[in-house]
């Protein structure tokens, strides 16, 4: 359940329908998802949020798009959004992501927090040739 009310018609208020229609040509699709339609209830967060995606997900840069999907898949699982699990497990899978790579995707996930734990909970140090700052 959503804490705010849909607003019923957003692109009337000119700066949503500027942010909708730069997704819409970034991403070569007519579809809005709930995420932006949802933001559209405070232009300047949803102006603020799509810039930022764009430059960090869409630009290209030294990591390949499935990658940062990836990423975006581990970060959203370790910080608990269903929404953005499923919305990035999709576009990793339009981006070609593999049966066999999300499998692989979701047991490194598993073991990462996993000895993440058994770090936590044993206290283990840093070893002085991982520490940069040493």
């Amino acid at each position: 359940m959503s804490t705010i009310v849909l607003p019923s018609d957003p692109e009337n208020d000119p700066r949503v329908k500027a942010v909708f229609d730069d997704i819409r040509a970034t991403r070569n699709t007519d579809f809005i998802n709930n995420m932006w339609r949802y933001l559209a209830f405070d232009p300047a967060l949803l102006e603020q949020t799509w810039a930022e995606v764009k430059r960090v997900m869409a630009t290209p840069s030294s990591l390949d798009p499935l990658t940062k999907e990836l990423v975006y898949i581990t970060a959203s699982i370790i910080n608990g959004c269903s929404y953005c699990v499923h919305s990035h497990t999709a576009a990793a899978s339009a981006k070609g992501m593999t049966r066999e790579q999300h499998a692989e995707l979701l047991s490194i996930v598993a073991l990462a927090a996993k000895t993440n734990q058994l770090a936590t909970a044993l206290q283990v140090p840093v070893d002085p040739v991982f520490d940069k700052g040493r």
